[in-house]
C-alpha cells in the first residue's frame, strides 16, 4: 500500500523535473546561439584601419588595390565607386608629364606619363576617366572645392598646399626633376649670373606653382615679378624678350629648350633653388582629410614604383613629345 500510494507521486514529480529539464535546455541553446550570433560577426571583423598623415602632412600608407574599391570606403573615394567615374584634374601643359595630342579626340589627345597613371589608377578602381583639363593655378582648389576627385599634374609637395589638400608619397624623382633654377636667353649669359642680377629685371613664374614661392623667397630684388597661368606662357615670355628670367623645374626647362631651339633659352649654370627633401617628387593631390583616398592612391604607386613603369612612361612620351614638335 505504501508503495502504490508513492508511486505516483514520484511520477508525477519525474514529469515535472522533465518538463523543467527541456525548457531550461531549450533556453540554454537558444542563449548560446544569440551569443554565437553576436559574437561570430564581431570576430570577422578586421580590425578597422587609421589613415594618418605623416609629420609633414602627407600620406605615406597605401593599401592593396587589387581588388579594387574596399567595401568599406568612404567620402571621396565611395563617391568614385558609386558614380563609376574618376575625375582628374590638370594643366595639360608640362610636357612629358601631361600634354595634348590634337591630332586625337575626346578623353584620347590627353597623353604623357602622368595621363597613363590617371588611367592605371581607374583601371585598379574598376571605373572610368575623366581628365578635366584646367589652368594650373585652378588644379588644386579644384579638388579641394569638390569639382574633382584628384589632381595629377606634375605636383610639388608644400606645407601651404597641405593647408587644404592632402598629398600622396612621391612617385617620380630624378636629378633634374628635384632642381629649380633660373631660364634666361642664351645672349643674356655674360648679364645674369646670380639673383642679384636680377634687381632691374622682369621676372615671370606659373602662377600657382612652387617656382612661385621659390621666386618669392629667393629672388628679393626685381623690377617686376609676373605671375603667369601656364608654363608655356613662362617659356614664351622669356623668348619674347617680354620677361628677362624665369624661375622654372630644371628638367622640365631643358625638355623645351630641346624641342624649341630657335629660341635661344638657356638654364644658368651653376644657379639652382634649393628645397627640402620632403617636397622633393611629384605627388598626387585630393581634397584635404580624404585619407583613404590618398592610401588606395598610393597602392597603385607602390605598384609603378616596384616596377619602374612610370620611367618608362617618362621616355616613351619624351619621345613622344619630341615626334610631335619636329
Amino acid at each position: 500500500m505504501l508503495g502504490f500510494s508513492l508511486c505516483p507521486r514520484r511520477r508525477g514529480q519525474d514529469r515535472i523535473e522533465g518538463i523543467a529539464m527541456k525548457v531550461l535546455r531549450r533556453f540554454l541553446s537558444a542563449l548560446l546561439a544569440a551569443v554565437c550570433a553576436v559574437s561570430a560577426p564581431v570576430s570577422a571583423v578586421a580590425e578597422a584601419v587609421e589613415y594618418l598623415e605623416n609629420e609633414w602632412n602627407y600620406v605615406d600608407q597605401a593599401m592593396d588595390v587589387t581588388q579594387g574599391i574596399p567595401d568599406d570606403a568612404v567620402g571621396v573615394l565611395a563617391r568614385i565607386r558609386e558614380s563609376g567615374v574618376l575625375r582628374v584634374a590638370t594643366e595639360p601643359y608640362y610636357p612629358p608629364q601631361e600634354f595634348l595630342d590634337e591630332s586625337l579626340s575626346g578623353q584620347e589627345r590627353f597623353v604623357g606619363a602622368d595621363m597613363e597613371l590617371a588611367r592605371l589608377i581607374a583601371e585598379r578602381m574598376g571605373v572610368e576617366l575623366e581628365i578635366v583639363p584646367m589652368d594650373f593655378s585652378l588644379v588644386l582648389s579644384a579638388v579641394s572645392d569638390g569639382e574633382c576627385d584628384l589632381a595629377i599634374s606634375a605636383l610639388s609637395y608644400t606645407p601651404g598646399r597641405a593647408v587644404t589638400n592632402t598629398f600622396s608619397k612621391g612617385y617620380y624623382y630624378s636629378d633634374d626633376n628635384s632642381a629649380n633654377g633660373l631660364l634666361i636667353r642664351a645672349g643674356d649669359l655674360e648679364n645674369i649670373k646670380s639673383v642679384s642680377d636680377l634687381a632691374d629685371k622682369v621676372i615671370v613664374a606659373q602662377s600657382g606653382s612652387l617656382h612661385e614661392a621659390l621666386a618669392a623667397e629667393n629672388v628679393l630684388f626685381y623690377h617686376e615679378f609676373r605671375r603667369l597661368k601656364t608654363i608655356q606662357e613662362v617659356y614664351l615670355a622669356v623668348a619674347n624678350s617680354w620677361a628677362d628670367a624665369a624661375v622654372v623645374n630644371v628638367a622640365a626647362a631643358k625638355t623645351y629648350i630641346e624641342s624649341h631651339p630657335q629660341q635661344k633659352l638657356t638654364i644658368v649654370p651653376g644657379l639652382t633653388f634649393e628645397i627640402t627633401k620632403e617636397m622633393e617628387g611629384d605627388r598626387i593631390a585630393a581634397k584635404k582629410g580624404e585619407l583613404q583616398l590618398i592610401c588606395f592612391v598610393n597602392g597603385v604607386l607602390n605598384e609603378t614604383l616596384e616596377s619602374g613603369i612610370y620611367y618608362e612612361w617618362m621616355e616613351t612620351y619624351q619621345a613622344y613629345w619630341d615626334r610631335l614638335n619636329q
